[in-house]
């Protein structure tokens, strides 16, 4: 934890917003006094837009080479690529940066896992810097609890993360006093020790009700987090934890809510790329200026982006998933089974065209070849987490309902489920991975709800050797599914306790 911390004040102070290089230069880099940044509630408030650049922000370091890794929004890709729907023809950044064939979760000194760690960690120090200094800054009450209403969420968001990757599944009704993650809570924390599962959900819980409670209604823009994405954070995190009241209560107070209705059809099929998007409730906002040619979120998914990972490897989905969508169904567009140059246009000849590859995720700009607003949270998952909370709790008819308020959005000519029990269930789950397809939940729903991995009906069989390295199938509960602690966090705490089996 030495080594995370070190770099806390620098992360906090440099990544400023505006262009990357708007630092704050009054004085040398590593000796900016902790008075000054936090003095006024204007100098917090940069801090705070530091964590969100640095969210979307690809960074590297002697120990851990992140040119696939934009960011949360790299993570996400990663995890997704952990799963059965999110496919590619060769190996570059499916098994190279170690997520597609399990390597990078298995093996402690790996450049992938490191970021991960590194990632989520520094997002939490610096919220704490926030959390610590923020009372005693000069500025008006209101833009205090702004920025502790954020501070918390941020802090609950990148706790949630850690915990799914280096610990085992929440059960409900189970002790869970299994090994989860130090808990870093102020800024004096170093070296901390591993705590229970239980204790790292109980403390995401407790910053995530501290930010509903502060109740910030409005925001800058969304790269913020507000009341409804903290809301929208306590519902995915209890669906996690298989708490379905909660899950369903704080879902339905974000649709309820009414901010951030679901997008119309047209919209649908627009790139998935800009946040005056409905339905997308937080994302990145990178400009140009801060954007990175090859190493954004969208020059690893968008078709269209003109890089020459993407020109070579685009990206397929699983064709049983895939047949599994309507025909009427909007999101059948988002994929073409036989793209040719007539059905599949693209920028150049340059561009390689594959069964079943996606349209979904577009550049935001001709002019730019790789930009986009990344989304991390949108209102559709509300409806899929309300819909499997009432169903996976007995509440058949709420379920159907939830589920058709989505599906309805999407196929006009949708007529609603009368499914039950597993099937109903099952209908949903479809549901869930073809809407969040790309935006990094499979992996985790494979461990929340103690699934196998199961690539062998893919449409891309004759790919498996080089994009996965034959991972074809993983059993449900198998260690693989778990993430090792960083080495380097093991050579530096000596508190952390055990590496994970």
């Amino acid at each position: 934890m030495k080594k995370i911390l070190i770099f806390a004040v620098l992360t906090a102070v440099l990544i400023a917003p505006g262009c990357k290089k708007d630092y704050l230069q009054t004085q040398p880099t590593n000796q900016v006094a902790l008075e000054e940044v936090f003095s006024n509630t204007t100098n917090a408030t940069a801090v705070l837009n530091g964590i969100y650049a640095y969210m979307f922000t690809r960074t590297t370091t002697t120990t851990s080479n992140a040119q696939g890794k934009p960011g949360v929004g790299g993570i996400l890709l990663g995890i997704d690529f952990m799963g059965e729907d999110l496919h590619q023809a060769a190996a570059t950044w499916f098994t190279s940066t170690g997520e597609g064939n399990y390597q990078a979760a298995r093996n402690d000194t790996h450049a992938s896992n490191i970021y991960y760690w590194r990632t989520f960690y520094r997002m939490i120090n610096n919220a704490n810097y926030l959390l610590e200094y923020i009372d005693a800054a000069s500025g008006p009450d209101a833009d205090k609890n702004r920025i502790k209403a954020e501070a918390y969420t941020i802090r609950a968001y990148a706790y949630s993360y850690l915990v799914q990757f280096y610990a085992t599944r929440y059960i409900a009704g189970a002790p869970n006093n299994q090994l989860g993650v130090p808990l870093v809570l102020k800024v004096a924390d170093v070296a901390m020790p591993r705590v229970s599962v239980e204790q790292v959900y109980t403390q995401i819980i407790s910053d995530l009700d501290k930010a509903i409670a502060l109740n910030l209604t409005s925001k800058l823009n969304k790269t913020h987090a507000d009341v409804w994405v903290a809301k929208g954070l306590r519902a995915r995190v209890a669906l996690t934890m298989q708490d379905y009241p909660n899950a369903i209560k704080y879902a339905k107070e974000v649709i309820d809510g009414g901010r951030y209705p679901l997008m119309s059809q047209a919209d649908y099929q627009s790139g998935f790329n800009n946040n005056n998007l409905s339905e997308f409730m937080w994302c990145a906002m990178p400009t140009t200026e801060q954007g990175d040619t090859f190493g954004s979120f969208y020059a690893q998914i968008a078709y269209n982006a003109n890089t020459t990972y993407m020109r070579g490897t685009p990206k397929m989905i699983n064709k049983a998933l895939y047949d599994q969508i309507g025909t009427n169904d909007v999101r059948k567009k988002m994929w073409e089974p036989s793209p040719t140059a007539a059905n599949f246009p693209l920028p150049t000849t340059a561009f390689t065209r594959r069964a079943y590859m996606s349209r979904k995720f577009s550049v935001k700009t001709v002019g730019d070849p790789s930009l986009g607003d990344t989304p991390w949270m949108r209102s559709a998952e509300m409806h899929l987490i309300l819909a499997e909370a009432y169903a996976r709790s007995g509440q058949t008819a709420l379920a159907q309902a939830a589920l058709f308020a989505l599906v309805s959005k999407r196929d006009l000519t949708a007529v609603q489920s009368t499914k039950t029990g597993t099937a109903l269930v099952d209908e949903i789950m479809v549901n869930r991975r073809v809407e969040l397809w790309g935006e990094g939940f499979r992996y985790l729903d494979l461990k929340r709800l103690n699934l196998p991995l199961d690539r062998t009906i893919a449409n891309v069989p004759n790919y498996v050797s080089t994009s996965v390295a034959e991972v074809t199938t993983i059993p449900a509960g198998d260690p693989r599914f778990l993430f090792l602690i960083p080495r380097d966090e093991l050579n530096a705490n000596p508190n952390i306790g055990p590496q994970n089996p």
